[in-house]
This record gives C-alpha cells, structure tokens and sequence, in this order.
C-alpha cells in the first residue's frame, strides 16, 4: 500500500532494513519490557519491537496512516495503536498502575525534537530509557562537553536528568524521502537524580539559559541582574575559575555551585 508522506507533519520513514534491524538491537530489550513507540509510521519498527517485547503502544498522528499500520501489523496481539499527539499525551496517568517503568522508542521529525526531549525528561519517574532519532547536529549539542563550541543549555538540560550516547550515525539515504542531513540514534538513560544538588531548579536553569544566550560574553556581563557581583566574586574565588571566564567554560557543577550560593 503506498502512502505520500507528509511535509507539515515531517514525515521521512525509516525505510533501510539493515537500519531498522540496528535500532532494535541497539535498544537493549528484553521480553517483560513496556515499550512506548514515537511516531510508529507505516509500523516497520514497531512490528520489529512486538517481536522482542511484552507490549508495544505505538502513537501515530497521522489518522491517514491508521488502516495501512493495522493492516500491516494485523497478526501481532501485543500492540496498541493510538491516534494521539505524544506532545498532549497524559503519560502519567495513563501508566500510573504500572510499577515498572517504560521504555521510549521513536523516530520523531526533526521540528519536534526539542519538545518530545523535554516531555520524555518531565515524565523520567516513569521512564527508563528513551531511544530516538534526531538530527546529528542536535544529538551533538546534547552529549557536548564543557569548552566545546556545541555545548550550551542544551547540553546542560539533558546531561542533568539523563545519560546521553550516540549510538550511531544514520545517512540521509536511509529515509524516505531522504532529509537535507544526515541523522543519528540518540539513547537517553533517564537518572533517578539529578546530576548536581540543586536547592533551586528553576534558579539553576534560569543562570544557565542566561548566560549561553550571550554566550560570547563574560559571566558577569551575561549574568547581571541575575547573579549580583558579590555573589560572582564569591563563586569565581570558591571554585578557582578566571573571573574572565565565559559561560562555556564552566562545568554543570559549577553551575550548581553558582546557582546554591
């Protein structure tokens, strides 16, 4: 059955097998697993997953897609397919009998990336592990380290409630139709705890998006009104940082620091 992607939606499908193969032995499952699919498409992948789990709950937005996933996955009892926006998807409560948790598998188009990393972190008690695929630049900023022109709030965000790791690179050819570049398999393990101690989260992430957003600035011109001087003065002392220093010099912890005093 063919089926026209759509541009709006940001439909480019999976279509190399060899790929499809590598994303679900890349995923570490086991047969008791729960496994939530992004973006379940023409269900290539999630006919894959149902093969090695307990239950699939595969999210399609697209209602046109309906028919050609059921009847492609017609003889496997162990799939659920929901014609739902993940973004508006009340996972909590529909997973609250669950004690254990899930795990995330998609492959998301690009223009969604941001918020369905945020939704997966939001809903980390209930996660595991997440494995999606994004665009190489973005996963690069994600696993960036301090000093790297690619680390930034990003960087920080992620690596705070969760382990990143690109997992493989993937060529724009393996898709239909191919994108403008090439993608790669992010694996995200979800922390139990944050990273760093924090007395205040939305403090921590406030000094931190304000000093990346001038981010050729030094800390105490990006970070006026924000942090006083005094306090400033304080941090640079306390944790032998060159007062000159910009905001990508500084570590997570460093930024915990700064943030509790």
């Amino acid at each position: 059955m063919r089926f026209k992607p759509k541009k709006k939606l940001g439909q480019n499908f999976l279509v190399d097998k060899n790929i499809q193969r590598k994303i679900i032995d890349s995923c570490g499952l086991n047969a008791s697993d729960i496994v939530l699919e992004i973006g379940s498409g023409r269900g290539e992948i999630t006919g894959l997953l149902a093969e090695k789990v307990k239950k699939v709950y595969a999210f399609e937005l697209d209602s046109s897609l309906l028919s050609i996933i059921k009847e492609n996955l017609k003889h496997k009892k162990n799939i659920s397919v929901l014609n739902e926006d993940i973004l508006k998807f009340n996972l909590k409560k529909f997973f609250k009998h669950f004690y254990e948790k899930i795990k995330v598998v998609g492959n998301i188009p690009y223009y969604i990336s941001s918020p369905v990393l945020e939704y997966i972190i939001k809903n980390r008690n209930k996660i595991d592990s997440a494995f999606i695929t994004v665009q190489k630049e973005f996963a690069q900023r994600i696993i960036a380290h301090p000093g790297s022109k690619d680390y930034g709030s990003l960087s920080c965000f992620v690596q705070c409630y969760a382990y990143p790791e690109i997992l493989f690179l993937i060529k724009k050819s393996c898709f239909y139709p191919a994108p403008s570049v090439n993608s790669c398999f992010l694996g995200l393990k979800l922390r139990g705890h944050p990273a760093v101690d924090l007395k205040n989260e939305n403090r921590f992430f406030k000094i931190i998006r304000k000093a990346f957003c001038q981010r050729r600035k030094i800390l105490k011109n990006s970070l006026k009104g924000v942090v006083s001087i005094k306090k400033l003065d304080e941090f640079f002392r306390k944790q032998r940082i060159d007062p000159m220093a910009r905001p990508e010099e500084l570590s997570l912890q460093d930024f915990a620091e700064l943030s509790n005093l």
